[in-house]
Parts: C-alpha cells; structure tokens; sequence
C-alpha cells in the first residue's frame, strides 16, 4: 500500500467525492471498502444543486451529467390511482435544458449555477470510482475491511484486513469514517447516533422494465416524470431510475410476491419485467453527538441518517465532504491553525441538524395527505370525483414539502463558526425558500457578470480569495496580513455593478468552498485578527463581535 496521508473507510459517493477532491489537492488518500465493487443498488437517486456547484468546482459536474439521465427529460411528479388512470395531480418541475435556460436569464443571486441531475447511485459510484483511479495522489482497495484504528504522536494507524483474509496496518495523519449508518470507525469513536430511530418501515424493490418509460403515457395515465405518488392509505411510491429502465418501487409491504403484486398494480397494464432486489429499509432522524475526535473525522451516513424525503441525505454527506476536504489540505500544506479542522464538527453538525429538521418537515407533510386519503377517491361519481379533487389540492400543499427544498440545500449558513466572523443575526434560514445573502457563513450567492461568466468559476479552490467590487483596491495592509502568516490568498477585482447590489459590501472574503468568511465596506483594521480567524488560529472566540462595524 502506498503511504497515505488521509485513510478513507468507504467507498461510496461520500468517501469517493473526498478522495478525489483531497487527490486534486495532491494530498496522498487510501480509501478502503468491504465491498469487492460497487453494488447495483439505487439508494440515492438525485444530485441536488449544490451538490453538483460542488462537482462543477473539481470539473466533474459534466461526467457526472454524462452518465445521468438526458438532460430533456422532464422531473415532473404525478399523483395517480395507476399509470392507466388520469392522473389526480401534476407538479410540473423542469428538465435540467430548462432548468440551465431559467437559470441563464436570472442575475439576482436567486438560482443555484448548477441545476440537479437525477443520477442513481449505481450509475454515480462508478463514475467517481473511475475519476478516483485516475489520479496518482488516490488507492482504492476493495474487498478490503477496516477493523481497528490506533493513535499515536505522529497520527494514526489503521488496520484493515484484505480479500485474502490477511491484515495490513497503514500509517496516516487523519482518519476518515465515510461507512454509512453502521459506521464501525464511529462505533470505535464510541459516538451515539440520537434522535427518532426506526420511524417506520418500507420495503423497496427494483425492477427493470426497458420499455415502460417509452410508452408513457399508457391511455389517460400520466406522462414522463420521475416520481409516482400513489393514492393508497399507506406508503407507496414509484421512482423512475437515470436509465429510464430501471424503476424503484417503495410500498408497505411483507414479501417479495406482494412487492411484485404492487408493482403489477401500480402499472396497471401487462408489461414485461424483472425484479432485481427486494429488502426491507428503515427510516430514521438520527444525528450524532460529534463528528470529529482528534485526528479521526466522521462524515456523510456516519453521522445523519435520514428520511430520503426531501433529497437530502446523501447530498449533505458531499457538503460533509467538501468542507473536511480543504480544510484537511491546507493543514497538511501547513498553512493552517488547530481551529480549521476543529470547525468542520461545528459546522456540519449544524447542517446535520438542518437536515434532520428538513426530513422530518418533508415526512410530515407526506403523512399528512396520506391520512386524508377515502377510498371514495375510486368511485366513478360526483362525490368519487369531489374526493379526489380534494385530496389532489391537499396533495398540492403537503406533497410540496418533500420536492421543493431550495432553501436547505443553498441556504445554510455556518454560525459561530471559529472560523468565520461572527455578525449576530442575518437572514432566516428556511427550508423551502432561498434569500440570497453574503451575510458572513452564508453560501456566495451565484452571479453572472457582464460577460456571461459566472464569478464562482473565477474564485480558485486553493486558498481563500478576496473580492474587491466597484473600484476598491486598499487592500495592501490585508494581503500582506495574509502573506506573514503564508496563507494562500487571491485577489479577484470584480466591477459589475450587479455584484456590489447583491453582495451588499464592497469587500469579501471567500473560503475555497464559496463560504463567506467576512465583508465590509472598508478594508479591517485588524487584518492579522482577520487571517487568523479565516485560518483557524483561533484569535476569536464564538460569540465575539464582529471585526467591523460593517460587516453585517
């Protein structure tokens, strides 16, 4: 084995979006997964928005389009009885053509730069695998099992055992825990996962039908779209996969038999099929109490599992991942304080909470419409046709929760982060709605300049970069702040004037991950403060006031 300098334990789309990350920062990872490939199972079904303003940052977003569905398809998500039947609700959401097309002739910060591409999980595992193997700074072993780890002054040794049955110990200076819900790197931490476990259980089952999507819509039923509610007193749904072949249905249901029976149901016409898995899931709201200890970190299904209504599962676990991974490199290139990496716990858990919260909010509105379902909604009369125009309006309302989350997935901000400027108050931080702000933690909201360039491809992933808008320059006694300590720093001269109207100062700092640091309408008087907050020094403590009066 090579001699890393971050061991990785799993090989999923959080472990492998770290890797590859860390590797394009030429920091040396072994990643380690029990598994002896990636499985063909769906799981995850959607890259959310940030997540793929994430891909787009280490030039992956187009591969990952690539091997996704085509980007005509519509996202609609339909409300029937059987895809034979009209349907009793559509919620028309746009393809990703339309979605790019919407987000071009938007300029106030509103849009993400990137729109979601439905990809499942066994088209996305591959893909990152195969960009992980390309780099020389990644390993990857499969088929090779993490048992323990130990501590020592110089870092950590991991032990794994390998397909032979064999064990290896592997020096490293950090550990990564990126092994979903049973995560044994977490169980070692003794870390307790606490919240509402086992919620309720679903049964989900994947079908390869080739020619069903094509046929849509069947009679009077619903078109192409990617989600089928159904309008039964229970739990059923139906998902259609980045193949278009591929179906996942999710039902209360006991058997395999009646797995395939619901499916049958659910078409409503004879079609030709498989049923290529069938297992019983649980659902949780589950966060655990830290996510760091020492040199050991925990990320992704580790530490938040979560009801996949609302989308957010997997996606946080890259938003984990993306905030571990810079930090990591800028403490191994030697630039950064204790604090940057004592921040990442801070601020993820706080998303984590977000997300747990976001779940739950989404869960509940799906119960909520289940529970006024009549089977009076079947009658062919006026009072069968009056049912289900009434639950299709509730649907409208509740069903909304779990599809329309803009707001958890751009509007998180990191608050009383060590390593971000603390400005008390800011914009409410919803789930459903997203008010751009460059309030200090807060996501750099997108912007097009003048010539049609998006400023986040101008900010570079390495260092912290200082925007300076509408003619500004004085900056001489903070870029020198930034070169005594060594800290990489850019300086980006940005003169729309669009970009001082959303940003609201005429001075930024920028984190690698699009993340706020501070801003104000005059360069700070404290500019050594100001570099040793933004790279963990620890000059400040949370609950500080803020370096400038204008920095609110």
């Amino acid at each position: 084995m090579m001699a890393p300098q971050v061991v990785i334990v799993g090989a999923g789309p959080v472990g492998l979006t770290l890797a590859i990350d860390l590797g394009k920062r030429n920091i040396r990872c072994l990643l380690v997964e029990q598994k002896a490939e990636p499985q063909f199972l769906p799981k995850m079904e959607r890259c959310n928005a940030r997540t793929m303003e994430m891909f787009r940052r280490i030039g992956i977003a187009n591969t990952i389009r690539a091997g996704g569905l085509p980007s005509d398809i519509p996202m609609d998500v339909y409300f029937i009885r059987s895809m034979t039947k009209a349907p009793l609700l559509r919620l028309q959401y746009p393809s990703v053509d339309q979605a790019r097309a919407q987000i071009a002739g938007v300029n106030d910060g509103s849009a993400p730069l990137e729109p979601y591409q439905l990809i499942s999980q066994y088209t996305l595992e591959p893909i990152l695998r195969q960009i992980a193997e390309s780099l020389p700074t990644v390993e990857i072993h499969y088929a090779t099992e993490f048992l323990e780890f130990g501590t020592n002054e110089q870092g950590v040794v991991v032990t794994v055992r390998n397909a032979s049955g064999s064990t290896e110990t592997v020096g490293a200076d950090y550990l990564v825990g990126c092994d979903g819900g049973g995560s044994p790197v977490r169980r070692q931490l003794g870390v307790r996962l606490r919240g509402e476990g086992n919620v309720g259980r679903l049964r989900q089952g994947l079908f390869r039908c080739d020619d069903l999507f094509r046929r849509l819509p069947l009679g009077e039923g619903p078109g192409q779209g990617r989600h089928y509610l159904l309008a039964t007193d229970r739990p059923v749904f139906m998902i259609m996969q980045s193949s278009t072949r591929h179906w996942t249905v999710h039902a209360a249901v006991d058997s395999d038999e009646q797995m395939r029976r619901q499916f049958e149901q659910i078409v409503g016409t004879p079609v030709d099929y498989e049923m290529l898995y069938c297992e019983e899931w649980r659902q949780n709201l589950l966060l655990a109490d830290r996510y760091q200890d020492g040199r050991i970190f925990l990320a992704g299904d580790a530490v938040h599992l979560v009801i996949p209504t609302g989308g957010l599962g997997m996606n946080s676990g890259v938003g984990d991942a993306f905030d571990l991974s810079w930090k990591l490199a800028a403490t191994l290139e030697g630039w950064a304080g204790p604090e940057l990496l004592r921040s990442y716990g801070i601020e993820r858990r706080q998303v984590g909470e977000r997300v747990v919260g976001a779940s739950r909010y989404a869960s509940a509105g799906y119960r909520k419409w289940l529970s006024h379902y009549s089977p009076a909604i079947d009658a062919e009369t006026p009072e069968g046709a009056a049912a289900r125009a009434e639950l299709a309006a509730i649907v409208d309302i509740e069903g909304r929760k779990a599809l329309e989350m803009i707001g958890a997935e751009l509007g998180y901000r990191y608050v009383d982060s060590p390593v971000i400027d603390h400005v008390p108050g800011g914009p409410e931080q919803t789930f459903r709605s997203y008010q751009p702000t460059a309030w200090p933690g807060a996501r750099l909201p997108h912007l097009w300049l003048s010539n049609k360039t998006a400023l986040h491809d101008l900010i570079p992933t390495h260092g912290f970069t200082l925007l300076r808008l509408g003619g500004k320059t004085d900056t001489d006694t903070l870029v020198a702040a930034f070169a005594k300590r060594s800290v990489p720093l850019t300086v980006l001269d940005v003169s729309d004037q669009q970009a001082l109207k959303l940003y609201e100062r005429s001075y930024l700092l920028v984190r690698p991950d699009l993340h706020v640091v501070w801003r104000g309408d005059t360069p700070p008087p404290e500019a050594d403060e100001l570099v040793a907050i933004a790279a963990g020094f620890g000059s400040r403590t949370a609950g500080a006031r803020g370096l400038t009066s204008h920095a609110r």
